[in-house]
């Protein structure tokens, strides 16, 4: 009797997600309003900050859930613990309250008090730790108390379904197809567990059309190791700090980084991302968060490299999620200053852009 509950528990949990997942349809992609310079050229925002709980993550906390739920790891009674920096935790807090369950977010000390005080709207409970152990503190409170680890750096890449059934590839693409130019030259993201980059490398490759020229570009923040593990084809890399672009870069390679299923990698300085998104904040008329202004510069590089070479066509790349969550940091000046961050130069740079067709890093 108890085994029957449980799985009509499971099937009622199920239906719960789905539900949900069929209110939240779809997000908007945004055709940019593009400087005059930039005639012929096009960036789109895939706007993931519509989701239920303002981010990407709200995706992949959908795809987790079900991916628990489905391999028999959640049942009605079971603590549910995450590693999360914040919009994961947050996104998961929200399914676990759809769910009756208890959720636990194991973040970084230094994670911003707007997305604590989320995780604790939808009612779930924040363990602030070193950033460099918050996956070994999970796994120890998911023993201590029987519950279960998410473990998004792992399971992201496996979870989602990649060749389609609404995921973020192909919902993006089929946007796309109704557009004057439906191939982008590039898809750009940043790599925070990696699942996100996996999905759409992968769904590309599956759908490619013949002479479709679309590749994947992954921007990485300082304090990262995506890059290098990318470059040298080493999954032992590790780095004592950790990243200031909340969401994204890890001082460790994650199970879910698949650097075959990517074209190509860009390193973005913080301070650029920093700029970005206030630049962005006036071309678009909102505030985004850092993700966003790293997954910029990214596109406007390329961008750049297109005009460069007569290559006419479009950039697509992802509104991770809102700026409201980081009004004490990223769009504080005192913060900036204390991080010895000087955005000025790059916001010279990106007007530069915008003005001129011109891309000139300050970094040269």
């Amino acid at each position: 009797m108890v085994q029957r509950d449980r799985g009509r528990w499971v099937v009622e949990a199920i239906r719960a997600i789905e539900a949900d997942f069929t209110r939240s349809a779809d997000t908007h992609l945004i055709c940019l309003d593009m400087p005059p310079a930039w005639q012929g050229w096009q960036l789109y925002l895939k706007d993931e900050s519509i989701h239920p709980t303002g981010s990407l993550k709200h995706r992949l906390a959908r795809s987790l859930f079900l991916y628990g739920l489905c391999n028999g790891w959640i049942g009605p009674d079971t603590p549910i613990i995450e590693a999360s920096s914040g919009s994961t935790a947050v996104s998961e807090a929200y399914f676990a309250r759809l769910l009756g369950l208890r959720f636990i977010a194991v973040m970084p000390a230094a994670t911003s008090r707007e997305k604590i005080a989320q995780i604790e709207f939808y009612g779930g409970e924040c363990r602030l730790v070193e950033a460099g152990s918050i996956n070994e503190e999970s796994r120890r409170l998911a023993d201590d108390i029987g519950g279960h680890f998410m473990d998004q750096f792992t399971y992201a890449e496996r979870a989602t379904d990649w060749r389609g059934n609404n995921n973020i590839a192909e919902s993006l693409f089929s946007q796309m197809a109704r557009e004057p130019d439906p191939h982008p030259r590039w898809v750009v993201v940043s790599a925070g567990t990696g699942g996100t980059a996996a999905t759409l490398g992968r769904y590309m490759r599956m759908r490619c059309f013949a002479g479709c020229p679309t590749e994947l570009c992954v921007v990485d923040p300082e304090h990262s190791v995506f890059h290098d593990a990318f470059r040298t084809g080493r999954r032992d890399l590790k780095i004592d700090s950790s990243s200031r672009i909340e969401g994204i870069g890890r001082p460790r390679v994650e199970p879910s980084f698949v650097p075959t299923v990517i074209d190509r990698m860009i390193t973005v300085p913080d301070v650029a991302s920093m700029a970005a998104i206030r630049f962005l904040e006036g071309w678009l008329g909102r505030k985004c968060g850092g993700s966003t202004g790293t997954n910029l510069i990214g596109s406007v590089q390329l961008l750049s490299e297109m005009r460069q070479r007569g290559e006419r066509g479009s950039v697509v790349t992802l509104l991770c999620d809102g700026g409201e969550r980081y009004r004490d940091s990223y769009y504080n000046d005192a913060w900036l200053a204390d991080q010895g961050l000087v955005i000025e130069p790059w916001l010279v740079a990106l007007r530069g852009w915008a003005d001129t067709g011109e891309w000139r890093s300050p970094e040269g």
